[in-house]
């Protein structure tokens, strides 16, 4: 095998991008390079292995069994390739850079009203960049390697994360004090809650239905949304009561509205920092989760 000492991490790579491409000319397009160095580079591979990788088709390459043995295997040292450079990088500029942080709307005003802050005073030179979304939208971003970390709210599928948890913390009811009048105390029953218009968000919905339904209680669904802070508004306007985290009751307020604790166990949720599994995990990112793991 006296060629296999040629193959180097460049050729790999201008595979790796031709197979994900599609096509030489869409991978040239991606590299930024012209179509017939990548497609020599591609034949000079070829001779050095001494296999057919790729069928050239006039729409699309077909992988070869040979071409998807080494797809396979030259993903993995790209991938190590970059995660050491990134690590010596790191290892040269110390905490800086910049951040690709993901959250969720549920998580925002908890995140930012002592873990940002701290982040910040201990570590100035760091920039961020942030994703908004919902929980399932920034996983698939996390997992596609497209942000750093996301801040999102359970449940979700943690066992295809590496995950920091925070403690649990109950869902609220909130809303306008004419809904509680016969509530004069912090916290309710679902059975309290029986018959008020209820504004939940739409992710929620399933873990609200059954908890209510294993209380013998049909809940009186009023308005789903996709976003916690819209039910908060709904029940900032009067129109019924929100049930919500009780990390982010403070991102609306107004006179006259009260917020209840729900008793229930059933109803509580947690905070949750996720990234790639097997992942590289930056010093930046280790710090960011060494910080949210801190319990005020």
């Amino acid at each position: 095998m006296p060629g296999y000492k040629d193959m180097n991490i460049k050729q790999l790579q201008y595979f790796v991008a031709v197979v994900e491409n599609g096509t030489i000319t869409a991978a040239a397009k991606k590299l930024g390079i012209s179509q017939p160095p990548l497609s020599a580079q591609m034949k000079l591979l070829e001779e050095e292995l001494g296999v057919t990788l790729m069928e050239r088709g006039a729409r699309q390459v077909r992988l070869t069994d040979a071409g998807r043995i080494l797809y396979r295997r030259a993903v993995s040292i790209v991938e190590l390739t970059d995660t050491t450079l990134k690590e010596l990088d790191d290892f040269r500029s110390g905490i800086s850079g910049v951040l690709r942080l993901g959250t969720v709307s549920s998580c925002g005003t908890g995140l930012l009203k002592s873990k940002m802050v701290a982040f910040r005073d201990r570590f100035p030179a760091v920039r961020f960049e942030i994703y908004e979304g919902n929980t399932l939208s920034l996983a698939e971003q996390v997992k596609n390697g497209l942000i750093d970390l996301a801040v999102v709210r359970a449940p979700f599928r943690s066992e295809e994360f590496s995950c920091v948890f925070l403690e649990e913390e109950p869902m609220v009811a909130v809303g306008d004090e004419r809904y509680f009048a016969k509530l004069p105390w912090d916290s309710a029953a679902l059975s309290d809650l029986e018959g008020l218009p209820l504004i939940c968000y739409r992710r929620w919905e399933s873990l609200i239905r059954a908890t209510f339904e294993e209380e013998g209680i049909v809940p009186n669904i009023y308005c789903l949304n996709d976003d916690a802070r819209t039910s908060l508004m709904w029940a900032a306007a009067g129109l019924g009561v929100a049930v919500v985290p009780r990390s982010i009751c403070s991102a609306i307020t107004r006179k006259g509205m009260l917020y209840k604790k729900i008793r229930e166990k059933g109803m509580y949720t947690r905070m949750a920092a996720i990234r790639k599994k097997g992942g590289y995990c930056s010093p930046l990112m280790q710090e960011f989760l060494t910080i949210f793991a801190q319990q005020e």
